[in-house]
């Protein structure tokens, strides 16, 4: 299972505007497994998963995390008309998956990620954030970038797995920075976090 409580419910200020060159409404990343651009009529949908999947906080002594408001719906919205929510369908064609990206400082920068728990083990976020990674490479940015809670085992520990490193304070850009601070101002740094990055290839 893979939640991540990035900065939720509040969008990085000073993003790049520019736009991820579209790579079509729906792709197949393997076999089995489709990726598709989030539909208006599903951000609830997404907001439901964003919810349920943050109740696992509560089970290792982080309930003030489960507390937190999900993404507002016109952040969603935002994402979406740029391009940057992508979800995987269940059998059902519902969202049971999503990524929010951004572009902070030049980078793709993961927003959110979220699985829904009946769908877990199942390695869609890693298909997500394969997928984010390829976009970024077609876009011409030269990474991915994140902030997350370092000592939460499907935080930091499992994005070091899929090839994101821990950034020193000296990596950590101006937006990053901006992000850190909001963070801080909603009380998230009462658990340490840290900034990721994870190169793409060009």
């Amino acid at each position: 299972m893979h939640v991540e409580r990035h900065e939720r419910g509040i969008h990085a200020s000073g993003t790049d505007k520019t736009r991820i060159p579209a790579a079509g409404r729906t792709s197949r990343d393997n076999e089995s497994v489709v990726i598709r651009e989030a539909g208006a009529a599903e951000l609830a949908v997404l907001q439901d998963i964003d919810v349920a999947t943050g109740q696992m906080f509560r089970d290792i002594g982080m309930p003030e995390v489960a507390e937190y408001d999900p993404w507002p719906l016109p952040d969603l919205e935002h994402s979406r008309a740029a391009g940057l929510l992508w979800v995987i369908p269940g059998g059902a064609g519902e969202p049971v998956a999503f990524l929010i990206g951004s572009q902070v400082d030049g980078c793709l920068h993961v927003e959110q990620l979220s699985v829904d728990m009946g769908s877990a083990r199942r390695g869609l976020g890693r298909t997500l954030l394969e997928h984010a990674a390829r976009r970024a490479a077609a876009g011409g940015l030269p990474a991915l970038t994140l902030t997350t809670f370092e000592h939460v085992a499907w935080n930091a520990p499992y994005y070091a797995r899929l090839g994101f490193r821990i950034l020193d304070d000296a990596e950590v850009t101006p937006g990053l920075r901006a992000i850190r601070r909001r963070e801080a101002e909603i009380g998230l740094d009462r658990w340490p976090r840290v900034c990721m990055r994870r190169d793409v290839p060009g």
